[in-house]
């Protein structure tokens, strides 16, 4: 679903910023940070002006979702920041969590959180951005009316056209079959299969360092698989 039209058209909606550029989204990442902890980002996106946007989408009310905003954002500028860069050149960072539920049970469908002193009530700004949203709450804002699509199964709204265009697409990939319950859940299919992916392309690099042949793995494995795995082994060593 992640797709760059998709994520900018999104974001400008929820950071009411209609110039927002998508430069580039990688989506399902699973980065790890120096202690050897995997996060998961669903789509993380590099604004037009360099500055990193997060996209998390969580369906379950299960873990404490502050601490897990905080944590990805710490897991993102690690991954984007080299050893002796100077702090005025971190970028900024934004966390958009999306979930079907209202995390802070004020009524709100967005909330903006933000560093505050707490002696003046002056905000700190300090390059980290928190946006949560929800599906749950219809306060009748443009970003709300965006939330209600990822409860339906068809979208068709000339306000959201890329999301609309995107639905399609992938109803049509269904070939009839009756399209999953929302966004949310085709996102998670999306996960799943990639997941499953990469675990294939790990067992074939693993079987490479115990010294298997080609021909070998081909028993297991097709040779489209083995390729895949031999250039993704490529990247990881640049």
């Amino acid at each position: 679903m992640a797709n760059k039209p998709v994520c900018q058209e999104m974001l400008r909606t929820i950071l009411e910023e209609d110039e927002l550029v998508v430069q580039d989204v990688i989506t399902q990442n699973s980065e790890k940070n120096l202690y050897g902890r995997s996060v998961r980002l669903d789509a993380l996106c590099t604004l037009g002006n360099g500055e990193k946007c997060n996209i998390e989408i969580q369906r379950s009310d299960n873990d404490d979702h502050l601490r897990r905003v905080r944590y990805n954002a710490s897991s993102i500028t690690l991954r984007d920041s080299q050893i002796g860069t100077k702090f005025d050149k971190i970028p900024e960072v934004y966390v958009v969590f999306i979930s079907e539920f209202d995390v802070f049970k004020m009524g709100k469908t967005v909330y903006h959180v933000d560093n505050v002193v707490r002696e003046t009530k002056e905000i700190v700004q300090d390059g980290l951005h928190r946006i949560f949203v929800n599906t749950e709450i219809n306060d009748g804002t443009k970003t709300s009316r965006l939330m209600s699509h990822f409860i339906e199964k068809t979208v068709d709204d000339v306000e959201f056209p890329e999301l609309s265009a995107r639905m399609h697409e992938l109803k049509e990939e269904e070939g009839g079959i009756t399209v999953m319950s929302g966004v949310m859940e085709k996102y998670e299919k999306i996960a799943a299969e990639e997941a499953t992916q990469r675990t294939k392309h790990q067992a074939i690099r693993d079987m490479l360092e115990l010294g298997l042949t080609k021909e070998q793995i081909l028993k297991k494995y097709s040779e489209e698989d083995f390729n895949e795995a031999v250039e993704e082994g490529k990247t990881l060593m640049v």
